[in-house]
């Protein structure tokens, strides 16, 4: 089957069950693989041009006026919508289904909590945070921490760090993306929280690596607490 594929996760969890997408984004991390733009910005006339069987967007990742043109274009476009844990396992049997293959996924494994609440930036200019219905929140929520944004009304907040300050966070976690902090932006955070870097992919990228990720995320944050 011709698969192209305008989510990092799913070209990752494709790729582990032996399914190659014929075309990615730039952000997917496989070089190898043929580029047709990014999540927010893809080529769809390139997209079309290659003739996919299946086209995979997710409603978190990629915009709806692209998802238009694809399917105006006569495309089968299967749309996930992936913000937790459960909602994940559902759309991994989607995937699976729409490219004719049985899921093939590990459960995730039950984790006491960490009992720390954790501020998450994935921003700055402005300071931006993740809110509740996020892949990223839930997943953390998983391993017993709790964020601090997950009562704000967006899930995608601004906010500067006096307010930050006066949540009180136990730490600050990091995340290597989507915005590369550098060690003077971590300075910032001196007088409100000690902090902590994560790889990215393990806390927004889910699918085949989501049991392992949560795994390398509780211990990197329990050897802390």
């Amino acid at each position: 089957m011709r698969v192209v594929s305008l989510v990092p996760s799913v070209t990752e969890t494709l790729s582990e069950w032996g399914v190659t997408p014929i075309a990615c984004t730039k952000y997917c991390e496989r070089p190898d693989l043929h580029h047709v733009g990014g999540t927010k910005n893809p080529d769809v006339e390139a997209i079309v041009a290659l003739a996919p069987d299946l086209v995979v967007a997710d409603v978190q990742e990629n915009r709806l006026e692209d998802f238009n043109a694809l399917t105006a274009a006569g495309l089968n476009v299967l749309a996930l919508d992936v913000v937790s844990l459960e909602t994940m396992r559902v759309d991994l049997v989607r995937l699976a289904g729409a490219i004719g293959r049985e899921p093939i996924f590990e459960e995730v494994p039950n984790y006491s909590s960490l009992g720390q609440r954790a501020f998450i930036p994935i921003w700055r200019r402005p300071w931006m945070s993740i809110g509740a219905d996020t892949f990223g929140s839930r997943l953390l929520e998983a391993i017993g921490i709790t964020n601090i944004c997950s009562e704000l009304d967006s899930n995608y907040p601004e906010l500067d760090l006096a307010t930050v300050a006066e949540m009180q966070p136990d730490l600050i976690i990091v995340p290597s993306e989507p915005y590369e902090f550098e060690d003077a932006h971590l300075e910032e955070f001196t007088d409100i929280a000690p902090t902590v870097r994560v790889d990215g992919r393990d806390l927004f990228w889910w699918g085949t690596r989501t049991p392992d990720a949560m795994k390398r995320l509780y211990e990197l944050l329990h050897s802390l607490s």
